[in-house]
């Protein structure tokens, strides 16, 4: 199960995992917390809910409204592993793969505005989700950049160019003697 993570998210080494696991359980612990003082009535583990719930929204791992501390409790790593630079880098298509998304980003390549972020484990929020671009300042954040995902590859040669020109005969010597 750890290995198809690694692979799936592009992930360095299983200490990036883990660490991803330890974030979730300190929400899903802080939620167990919250989630019995909240049935006593405790006024103030109702405000620490709701910022609970408000900085799992922003951050994009659960709705904005309407989620519960059984929603909290619900979560998997996945839902952590989606929410780093990396991965939304890579679905954003500034990268073919994963660890391509990585090696841009540790390499100064991927900007958050006008921010650049060199840490592949950032959590990004949600509203910053929509400005991760290349950096300006990178030669990648040019169109024509071999390394860019969606550049069109180098033209091919003229020879295999369509043309109005008539193919080359298939077999021998063409007709009359001469080569072509």
């Amino acid at each position: 199960m750890e290995n198809e993570l690694l692979k799936k998210y592009g992930l360095k080494n299983k200490k990036e995992l883990w660490k991803a696991q330890s974030v979730l359980r300190r929400f899903r612990q802080r939620a167990r917390q919250l989630q019995a003082l909240v049935r006593y009535g405790d006024r103030q583990a109702g405000k620490e809910k709701d910022e609970l719930m408000g900085r799992l929204g922003r951050l994009g791992v659960l709705p904005l409204e309407g989620a519960s501390l059984d929603d909290v409790l619900a979560l998997d790593v996945e839902a952590v592993l989606s929410r780093r630079l990396q991965t939304l880098a890579f679905v954003k298509g500034l990268a073919f793969t994963p660890t391509q998304a990585r090696q841009f980003i540790v390499h100064g390549h991927v900007a958050i505005g006008d921010r650049r972020v060199t840490v592949p484990g950032y959590l990004v929020k949600r509203t910053e989700e929509t400005v991760i671009a290349y950096d300006p300042r990178s030669p990648i954040s040019h169109d024509m950049h071999p390394a860019r995902p969606g550049v069109p590859p180098a033209e091919a040669a003229p020879e295999s160019a369509p043309g109005p020109a008539a193919p080359a005969p298939v077999g021998g010597p063409a007709p009359g003697g001469a080569s072509p």
